[in-house]
């Protein structure tokens, strides 16, 4: 699982002299679907207290040097269980069980969605821009996770295939 953040100098900078609180993480695995997807960007408060349902950054706690993106569900002894809206993929509590809380380095905010699909030299219809600006920022948090807790895996699976 690579779901790495860009700015752990950032991190350390914060540390020492507490004044950087939001900080950007780039989603780079698919556990996170259908609500995060590879290329994501995330604005991401560090310090923020969690609640279970907020999309969290934490530090994987068998390779303390790879940062996840991972949803807390809930508190338990010791620290947060945490697991990913892909029921596919099982780089979570499910392997390594209850993350610290000193492991959890930040709460997710805001995803930002990357434009794609811009054709040759970057040009786009005026309505593929709106559509664009319109999905492209959401906030993530526990609301869109009571919404996914709701919605059975298999219809969401289903309703991927027929997508494509």
């Amino acid at each position: 699982m690579r779901e790495q953040q860009g700015d752990r100098g950032q991190e350390s900078d914060r540390d020492q002299r507490g004044l950087l609180r939001i900080g950007l993480a780039e989603v780079y695995n698919p556990s996170m679907q259908p609500t995060l997807y590879p290329g994501d960007q995330l604005v991401v408060r560090y310090g923020a207290p969690v609640r279970p349902g907020d999309v969290v950054v934490l530090r994987h706690p068998f390779r303390q040097d790879l940062l996840i993106v991972k949803r807390a569900v809930e508190r338990r002894d010791g620290g947060w269980w945490v697991k990913g809206d892909n029921p596919y993929v099982e780089n979570d509590s499910r392997e390594f069980g209850v993350v610290p809380d000193e492991l959890v380095v930040a709460r997710a905010w805001v995803r930002l969605r990357p434009l794609r699909g811009a054709g040759r030299g970057g040009q786009r219809s005026m309505a593929g821009l709106v559509s664009w600006a319109v999905s492209a920022v959401r906030p993530v948090g526990s609301r869109s996770w009571r919404r996914l807790r709701s919605a059975p895996a298999v219809r969401s699976a289903s309703r991927r295939l027929r997508a494509r």
